[in-house]
């Protein structure tokens, strides 16, 4: 057991030196693989502290190196970033850049080549410096935090920097471009200086003066355009440019002047000089009658024509302008034109002496003025024309009223002339002529229309109804001038001149058949006057030629019982009858008939009844001395056939001449009509 014990012990022993063994060569392997390695690395580390020491001395160019590294990696991630925000300012530079290159065009060009291309240059150039104006100020804000924070994060690219810098310096000389641009004497206020001179002299060039339409062609008119559609739309589009406030007002002054300038010389050819001519309450219009027609004549045309034209160009032009603006414009050149002197001519007129000739010219004005109603309301209106709105409605009114009273005052100018003394001659009296014609005219086309319509007016004035209308004025007038020759009548001491006057003034009445004044006091009228003239010729014929003729039947009745009737008694009855007879003729060769066709009538009844029995009684007494028997039969004929001639007046060529002039007869006779 203890040999077993033993046996073990030595065979753990042998097996423990065994194991040691096998441990020392282990360990001897290991020691030396170790100090291979130990010498394999202490070579290396010789190596690597010469490294280290390379490294070490290399370090501070390797960390600004790392620096420059980390910059440039920095950079890189923020670079597009950053060119995202330099480019809209990249954009901003190229519209200056644009700017300069506009700026040198608008200097050099000119407006009269082509406008619509110097208008479009115009436009290019606001548009860009309002892109400038809009985005400069943002884009210099962008340059201004990029280069700030390159500064803040040292960026190194100086390149980059500087290009920031440069663009950064021109943005902001740039700022201020719109405002220089705009400023009298800046680029565009050179332009549209260049543009205002255009204006003016498109103007000047295309405004041809109105010629006034010649007598036998009212209606034609020269130049009724006075612009082609291709100026007036250059007008328009340079208006439309030069649409702010400070330049509109210019365009329609320099408008209105050469517009002013050109409607005058459409008016001076006229020789308007008469609207200058003093009138006064004392001058008669008779005397101005000739400038009232030529004042109706221009007016129409000054109108319808001139001011007309100048209204609708004035519109056209300024189509985009609002209408209290350019109607100012318009008003400024009627008033420099003109009107007013034709409106303060027409008031003056109405001022003058009262007489019926005013009547019918300040019904011709009032034609005149209803002519032209409709076109002149629609030219002006507004508060820009108030001033002749005022003068017009002034004017309108004298007109109407001045006429109304007039008409009124005619009846009772009639009845002043009843104190006046009849014609010697028998005849009709100028003022029965003048007023019969008169009221003729009155009734006539020309006025009667017209007439109406200012009494309607007058009254509707007066809130009146219409009470008083011209055929009652008309009847008035015709019965206080019957009432006059009744009262004239009775001055003449010579019964057959008053029966020949009443006999010539009721003809004068019956010739009235088929005339206005006629026809309004109706064919009864016509034919009473007709029944009297006749019934005064009758009594004219008794108490002339009867008288005369009796003295020849006397005697033949006293004869006849006679078997031989004396030489003498033949001779005394033949000379009492060539006395009266010659008696009777040199009286009434003062008197008149201006009626030719009664004339004759007379002449003819006084030969019927007289000659054949004179010359009975001549054959009765044959043997009477040639001597004794002044007239023959024939001769007789001759005498009373000779009667009654008219005197030759002399009047104008035409009818209305010959009537001026009676008027004038009458003025002097002292018909005129004073105030009321």
């Amino acid at each position: 057991m203890i040999l077993l014990k033993a046996s073990e012990l030595l065979l753990h022993l042998e097996m423990a030196e065994v194991k040691a063994i096998d441990n020392l060569v282990a360990a001897r392997t290991l020691l030396t693989t170790n100090l291979q390695n130990s010498r394999a690395m202490a070579s290396d580390l010789d190596k690597t502290g010469k490294r280290l020491e390379e490294m070490r001395q290399r370090l501070p160019s390797l960390e600004a190196a790392r620096n420059t590294l980390l910059q440039k990696c920095r950079f890189s991630a923020i670079k597009d970033h950053i060119d995202r925000a330099v480019y809209p300012a990249m954009a901003v530079l190229k519209v200056c850049k644009a700017i300069q290159e506009l700026e040198k065009s608008l200097i050099s060009d000119s407006p009269r080549p082509d406008l619509s291309a110097y208008l479009l240059l115009i436009t290019q150039f606001e548009q860009a410096l309002k892109f400038l104006s809009d985005n400069c100020s943002l884009a210099i804000q962008w340059l201004e935090g990029i280069l700030q924070f390159l500064e803040e994060e040292k960026v190194a690219n100086g390149l980059y920097v500087f290009r920031v810098e440069m663009s950064l310096t021109i943005l902001q000389e740039f700022q201020a471009t719109e405002a220089r641009a705009r400023v009298s004497g800046g680029i565009l206020g050179l332009a549209f200086d260049k543009l205002k001179i255009e204006f003016k002299q498109l103007l000047a060039d295309n405004s041809i003066p109105v010629a006034f339409p010649s007598f036998n062609d009212k209606q034609a008119c020269i130049a009724p355009s006075p612009l082609s559609v291709a100026v007036t739309q250059k007008l328009q589009a340079i208006v439309g440019k030069l649409s702010d406030r400070d330049r509109l007002d210019w365009c329609l002054s320099a408008y209105a002047e050469v517009r002013s300038r050109n409607a005058r010389r459409s008016l001076e050819a006229l020789d308007l000089n008469y609207l200058n001519k003093s009138v006064t309450e004392s001058d008669d219009v008779q005397d101005i009658e000739g400038f009232i027609y030529l004042w109706c004549e221009h007016l129409e045309f000054a109108v319808k024509h001139v001011f007309k034209i100048e209204y609708e160009l004035c519109n056209k032009v300024f189509d985009k302008v609002e209408s209290n603006v350019w109607m100012g414009c318009f008003a400024k050149i009627a008033t420099q034109s003109g009107i007013l002197s034709f409106l303060s001519f027409g008031t003056r007129v109405t001022e003058c002496k009262k007489d019926p000739v005013k009547l019918l010219k300040l019904l011709d004005m009032f034609s005149c003025l209803d002519n032209i109603r409709a076109v002149f309301n629609r030219l002006f209106t507004g508060e820009a024309c108030q001033k002749i709105q005022n003068l017009t409605k002034n004017l309108v009114k004298k007109v109407i009223c001045g006429a109304c009273e007039i008409l009124w005052e005619l009846p009772f100018q009639v009845e002043l002339q009843r104190e006046r003394s009849p014609p010697s001659d028998g005849s009709v009296p100028r003022l029965v002529r003048f007023v019969t014609e008169y009221c003729n005219h009155l009734l006539s086309e020309d006025y009667n229309s017209f007439l109406i319509k200012v009494l309607t007016i007058y009254q509707s004035w007066k809130n009146e109804k219409h009470q008083e209308t011209l055929s009652n004025q008309i009847n008035l007038i015709i019965k206080e001038l019957c009432l006059n020759l009744d009262t004239w009548s009775q001055t003449y001491e010579d019964k057959a001149l008053s029966f020949l006057f009443m006999m010539n003034n009721h003809s004068h009445f019956c010739n009235l058949k088929g005339t206005k004044v006629g026809e309004l006091m109706g064919i009864s009228w016509v034919r009473g006057h007709q029944q009297y003239k006749d019934y005064y010729m009758t009594l004219y014929l008794k108490e002339t030629w009867g008288r005369i003729l009796g003295l020849l039947n006397e005697d033949q009745q006293q004869n006849k019982y006679l078997s031989s009737p004396t030489t003498d008694s033949v001779k005394n009855i033949l000379k009492a009858f060539n006395e009266a007879l010659d008696g009777m003729y040199e009286k009434q060769s003062n008197w008149a008939v201006p009626d030719e066709e009664l004339r004759l009538k007379m002449c003819r009844v006084a030969v019927q009844a007289f000659v054949p029995v004179y010359r009975s009684y001549l054959q009765n007494f044959m043997d009477l001395d040639q001597e004794d028997v002044r007239y023959t039969a024939q001769g007789l004929e001759s005498m009373l056939s000779s009667l009654f001639q008219p005197k030759i007046r002399m009047y104008g060529g035409t009818k209305q001449s010959h009537w001026i002039d009676e008027v004038k007869i009458v003025e002097v006779d002292h018909f005129t009509l004073m105030a009321a």
